[in-house]
């Protein structure tokens, strides 16, 4: 049986999903998860940016860019993850943690917090 590179890359990317969904969609809360819509298109663009500056770095090491040069993107891009990580806490404590301290939840929500904190900071 031949697999083409198309069936490889579906293949692959459907593995790389279901990752997601069993090891990093753990959200146990009550509460629904609801941002504003400025806060989430702010995330998605900032997002963006990081994907494009990404397949930049991908680009130069494909162009054969020197290592340094590369290493400076690469360090650019964790800088930028982070501040969208810290976006994403700053708006988990603000929206997710102070509604579930008025719906009575924030037992559940500060272990579901900590747990993410467990898998986020080395």
């Amino acid at each position: 049986m031949v697999i083409s590179n198309q069936q490889k890359k579906q293949a692959t990317n459907h593995e790389v999903q279901e990752d997601f969904n069993s090891e990093h969609h753990h959200h146990s809360s009550s509460h629904p998860h609801v941002h504003s819509e400025e806060s989430l298109q702010s995330l998605i663009n900032r997002l963006s940016r990081i994907e494009g500056h990404v397949r930049g770095i991908k680009t130069m090491i494909k162009d054969n860019r020197p290592c340094p040069d590369v290493l400076i993107q690469i360090a650019a891009v964790r800088g930028a993850l982070d501040r969208v990580a810290r976006m994403v806490l700053d708006n988990h404590l603000s929206d997710c943690i102070a509604r579930a301290t008025q719906d009575g939840d924030i037992d559940v929500e500060i272990a579901a917090l900590k747990s993410a904190l467990d898998r986020f900071l080395p």
